[in-house]
């Protein structure tokens, strides 16, 4: 018997950064994003040996223990260990025996919510193994607690609820880990223009984004003043964005972007770079509209929105500059697991 469960990244659109505490505590956070045609696998093979083996192929990382309750941290796949302690801790109430492998369509520090969902991915396949009482809500608070509380990961709280619910969504954060999914209805054809008019590109560098999320932290507990407006700003530009789709204004979307990315940059240090600065110039100069690093920032992935046809000059633009252009699509379902 073999477990799987597979679960999409995501882009985010508008309002990054705003689902993270103490921000979403205590203004209320807004997020608009989308699940892309890239996912994290995993597959559990139960076996009766006495063993865990923990294989993350696209990091080329393997461990093997012995069956055990609770398995120490040391630096070495402890997303892994976390899952698998909170597992036997809230449910089996007893050491499991299998082995765990996983790999992620995007690297580490991409932008695209890969750990998260690998995180939301992992805990799917346990769910799907051990019939676990867990609904979509309860899925994404799992993986959030594990890698934020658990772990101790700085970071927010979209990645694992855009992971399990898949789609274009509408998320809004408050206190308490309070957090209502709003699945947005668009037309199957907008979707299509805003896929097409959307040119994903890889950097080729990733980044640290704990460094960048613990200084926007900072920057709220500090109350200054520029950083929370910044953010106050850009969880209008969510809004903004999400009332464009709804009425089918693709076009005023670049301007939006825009705007976000510039209030974006203001809410910590380390979000840009010069290196960013100049792949954003030269997309702008080559006919986007707008676009914005898609994550926390330093690195990863930048999208821009290429109105008409202007994709293929800002492809060719892009490409000039040493990254890699991604091929995506939109897709509406979240996190599936099933049984072989």
């Amino acid at each position: 018997m073999i477990i799987r469960s597979m679960a999409p990244l995501r882009i985010g659109l508008g309002g990054g950064g705003t689902d993270v505490s103490p921000y979403s505590d205590m203004y209320g956070g807004c997020i608009l994003n989308a699940s892309i045609n890239l996912f994290a696998y995993a597959s559990i093979k139960p076996t009766d040996n006495g063993k865990i083996i923990f294989n993350s192929e696209d990091k080329k990382e393997k461990e093997i223990f012995d069956s055990t309750e609770k398995i120490d941290f040391n630096g070495k796949l402890d997303l892994f260990k976390g899952i698998y302690n909170r597992i036997v801790k809230d449910y089996t109430h007893k050491p499991l025996s299998f082995e765990l492998t996983t790999f992620v369509d995007a690297p580490p520090g991409s932008g695209l919510g890969s750990s998260s969902t690998l995180v939301t991915a992992i805990v799917g396949a346990f769910k799907e193994w051990l019939s676990l009482p867990l609904g979509e809500y309860d899925i994404a608070s799992l993986s959030y607690q594990i890698e934020r509380i658990d772990l101790g990961y700085a970071g927010g709280k979209q990645d694992q609820y855009a992971a399990t619910f898949g789609g274009i969504n509408f998320m809004e954060f408050y206190s308490e880990d309070k957090v209502i999914v709003n699945p947005l209805r668009i037309k199957e054809e907008i979707l299509k223009e805003l896929a097409f008019n959307l040119v994903l590109y890889y950097t080729g560098t990733s980044r640290l984004s704990s460094k960048i999320i613990e200084n926007q932290q900072k920057s709220i507990k500090n109350n200054l003043h520029k950083s929370v407006q910044a953010m106050h700003n850009v969880k209008e530009m969510a809004v903004l964005m999400k009332e464009s789709l709804l009425r089918d204004q693709l076009d005023t979307l670049g301007l939006v972007l825009n705007k976000g990315w510039e209030f974006k940059k203001q809410m910590a240090p380390g979000i840009t770079n010069p290196v960013i600065d100049n792949i954003y110039d030269e997309a702008i100069s080559a006919g986007a509209t707008g676009g914005k690093i898609s994550g926390a920032g330093g690195g990863g992935y930048i999208f821009f929105y290429c109105p008409g046809n202007t994709r293929y000059n800002v492809i060719r633009s892009l490409q000039k500059l040493g990254g890699n252009v991604q091929p995506f699509q939109f897709t509406k379902r979240g996190l599936q697991s099933w049984t072989i």
